[in-house]
């Protein structure tokens, strides 16, 4: 009788984590290991680039709560996650990364690296599993980690270790066996009652959302709050659309915020920050609320947030019951704040993110109207996945979408990502062929990881992935020409898109006139492939984001 393998039971030991899906690209490291897992039921994606497996594990996670799983090989095949690693670091994304290492009784092995110091640069957290009496303790102590401080964790277990016998007596217990249930951190009555007294005192209040909001169901409590006492309200971009059915919703703050959102910024003179960290840039580098009074709700608040103060009140509990409790001390009485009106409401619901003129030369179009016409022909109820770059502004201020059906991950600032956290969320949807989900990418990032495109064919996937295709580095071009130098560097022409996605399997076209994508569409629902859209944009439209880098000096953010 053949005895259990130490990889068939590390991989049952990722299934009574909850792992019911990987994204692995396989090597000598943990090819035993994922075909394993794959064996036990678990939806596998082999994708074709070890960062896509991560990243794409990134975003099944945002889509479902899970903890993502992803697998590599040792060596250059963990290396090539470092791009990955730091953008779920900076998301508070709960990971477990399996990575085998090289043998450890092998003589010599040209894929041996020293992992761990790799991981630690990345801010993940690194478990070097050599131990075989502890191998089901190092298990159990990533998905802790993962869990409780919300970063990833790479499982490295050496491959010659993988395939030893192990027949274990025991059960194995879970993670969410010693997870700590400590319930809601409960906010300080004294301090509820300092946050109730500059509420009443306050005039053109706004409550911030963040991501804590949705990860503490505050949604509800939030916007009770924000009614009882007249505020607007207004999101961070990582929950755009939470409030996208509010009269007094301002949309996304910051950086990003839309013309409307800075001018109403500008005149609060009280900021209520709810689950969200005050980064640099929902503060908008501290431009955009510089006279208002600012109180931060958060489980784990800073004083100083990159390099500015975050807030002159800081209550450190649970986003919900917080809100809860400030909207009960409110009491009955009629709120002061005088900032929502019908004329503002009027405006919120019809006037553009930005409305800057521009000269569009013949042939390409504004990214803002192709953005509204992707709109208007996408259903509500559709998933939005944003790309990176200069271009992602746009589609950031689409409207009536809800946070659940629009996922963008911009912590870390790389592009090339987009089509591998839409094969997460493809993944994750679990919809095949009759995929309800776009894609929107710059031309520069889809080329980065453009082979994902095989693995979408591979495994019955179907999108809509809209290139918005400028010929060029975005940023990079608008920053160059703002300085007076040379920017042939970062323009590389418009290569054909349409012809790209046949080549792979797919369906493609090619948009260089407006009004063509409400057919388009309609086409590209009625049947099972996925498509790519080759929309030839403007290297003249600059993003208001990019306008205000570039006037401050884009050196000096």
């Amino acid at each position: 009788m053949t005895k259990p393998t130490l990889y068939q039971a590390l991989a049952e030991a990722f299934v009574a984590e909850g792992v019911d899906t990987q994204f692995a690209l396989m090597g000598d490291g943990n090819m035993h290991w994922s075909t394993a897992l794959a064996a036990l039921d678990v939806q596998t994606i082999h994708v074709r680039h070890e960062h896509c497996a991560v990243a794409a594990a990134m975003s099944y996670h945002l889509a479902t709560g899970k903890i993502g799983a992803a697998s590599v090989t040792c060596g250059p095949g963990f290396t090539q996650v470092m791009t990955a690693l730091p953008a779920a670091v900076r998301a508070r994304i709960p990971l477990v990364v399996f990575a085998g290492e090289a043998p450890i009784n092998a003589k010599f092995y040209n894929q041996y690296i020293d992992q761990a110091p790799f991981a630690v640069a990345t801010g993940a957290h690194y478990i070097a599993a050599h131990s075989l009496p502890r191998i089901m303790e190092y298990v159990r102590e990533a998905f802790h980690v993962a869990r409780l401080e919300r970063r990833p964790v790479i499982l490295g277990v050496p491959y010659d270790l993988q395939k030893t016998a192990y027949d274990s007596k025991t059960k194995y217990a879970t993670s969410a066996s010693v997870l700590p249930d400590v319930g809601r951190p409960m906010p300080d009555p004294a301090l509820v009652a300092k946050v109730v007294e500059r509420i009443k005192a306050a005039k053109r209040p706004i409550v911030l959302a963040g991501r804590g909001v949705t990860r503490s169901d505050a949604k509800a409590a939030v916007v009770a709050m924000a009614d009882r006492c007249g505020a607007l309200l207004a999101t961070t971009l990582p929950v755009r659309g939470l409030f996208h059915d509010h009269p007094y919703s301002l949309g996304i703050t910051g950086g990003y915020g839309s013309s409307l959102s800075r001018e109403m910024f500008g005149q609060a003179d009280l900021v209520i920050a709810v689950g969200a960290s005050m980064s640099y840039y929902t503060a908008d580098g501290g431009h955009l609320y510089s006279d208002a009074f600012v109180v931060q709700i958060d489980e784990a608040p800073r004083g100083l947030k990159d390099g500015m103060m975050a807030a002159q009140i800081f209550l450190r509990a649970d986003a919900r019951v917080t809100c809860e409790a400030i909207t009960k001390a409110l009491g009955d009485a009629a709120p002061t704040a005088n900032i929502r009106t019908p004329d503002l409401a009027r405006r919120i619901a019809t006037e553009p993110a930005d409305t800057e003129p521009f000269q569009i030369a013949p042939g390409v179009l504004d990214p803002r109207k192709v953005v509204e016409e992707l709109d208007a022909a996408i259903p509500k109820d559709w998933d939005i996945v944003s790309g990176s770059g200069h271009q992602a502004y746009f589609l950031a201020h689409m409207r009536g979408r809800s946070a659940e059906r629009f996922l963008t991950i911009r912590e870390f600032g790389a592009i090339g990502n987009g089509l591998s956290y839409a094969l997460g969320v493809a993944a994750a949807r679990r919809q095949g062929r009759s995929g309800k989900i776009v894609l929107i990418e710059g031309d520069g990032g889809l080329l980065m990881h453009i082979q994902e495109l095989e693995t979408l064919k591979r495994h019955g996937l179907r999108m809509l992935i809209c290139t918005m295709n400028d010929g060029a580095f975005g940023s990079e071009i608008h920053k160059l020409r703002a300085d007076g130098v040379d920017d042939s560097g970062a323009i590389f022409g418009r290569p054909d898109f349409a012809g790209i996605a046949r080549g792979f399997g797919h369906r493609g076209g090619t948009v260089t006139a407006h009004g063509r994508i409400p057919a388009m569409f309609d086409a590209f629902a009625a049947q099972g492939e996925s498509e790519v859209w080759d929309i030839h944009i403007s290297d003249q439209v600059t993003a208001p984001s990019m306008r205000k880098t570039i006037s401050r000096g884009h050196g000096k953010m």
